[in-house]
């Protein structure tokens, strides 16, 4: 296979996140909240493994008419904004007058967000809360927490998206990769398991995605307090 159609099956692959965005869409019309879980997973692994792919194949350079980029953060913000502010709003996690400001907020922040050109650090990281929206919601459903923490977490990570904050990449953030890449692996386990029990009360589980997905959320504070330290 030619360099070029090598690069542009890259972009084919990072495309697939689309469908798999849209599996996910009417699942949730469903409030079929499992299997809606499970095509965003999906869509999490296939999104942590194009980036990669495309820096492996040299995409830029061999497959230039389509920009990975933009296809990347169109996907995005189908599968980590707009499928899991509807979640949020029509599962009941946040319900009633908490779920219009969740349903509108989300977007609305993450909008901006992405088209922030200053969203990436010198690291790899991500300044501010990258809007892992997807991360949330399926935390949230494993955890089942009370409606006014749901929608808490939701007001204090939108002001954290602007806040000079640093968030990990579990992949591309090289500092503690080995430990960040393998408690992501275990928490998108954790994940899919949830799902395939359709999110039966499981307190080791719950303990496990707590856990996880903190140390997803905190490990760039740290990282940044430890740097100034």
């Amino acid at each position: 296979m030619s360099k070029h159609l090598t690069a542009y099956s890259v972009h084919l692959f990072t495309a697939l996140g689309a469908s798999l965005a849209m599996l996910a869409l009417l699942e949730a019309m469903q409030h079929d909240w499992a299997s809606m879980a499970i095509w965003l997973a999906v869509a999490f692994v296939v999104d942590g493994i194009d980036g990669p792919l495309a820096r492996r194949f040299d995409v830029k350079q061999h497959a230039p008419e389509i920009d990975g980029v933009l296809l990347d953060l169109i996907i995005d913000f189908l599968t980590y904004v707009m499928i899991p502010a509807y979640a949020l709003y029509a599962s009941g996690l946040v319900p009633g007058w908490s779920g219009w400001i969740v349903v509108l907020l989300i977007p609305f922040a993450s909008a901006l967000y992405f088209a922030d050109t200053r969203m990436k650090t010198a690291d790899n990281s991500f300044a501010g809360f990258p809007g892992c929206w997807n991360m949330l919601v399926l935390a949230l459903l494993v955890i089942g927490p009370p409606w006014w923490v749901a929608l808490g977490l939701v007001i204090i990570l939108t002001i954290a998206m602007f806040a000079p904050i640093k968030f990990i990449h579990p992949i591309r953030t090289a500092r503690w990769r080995p430990l960040s890449l393998s408690l992501a692996l275990i928490w998108t386990g954790g994940i899919s398991y949830a799902a395939w029990t359709d999110f039966a009360a499981n307190p080791a589980l719950t303990a496990c995605i707590t856990v996880t997905s903190l140390y997803l959320l905190a490990a760039g504070v740290v990282q940044q307090v430890t740097d100034r330290a």
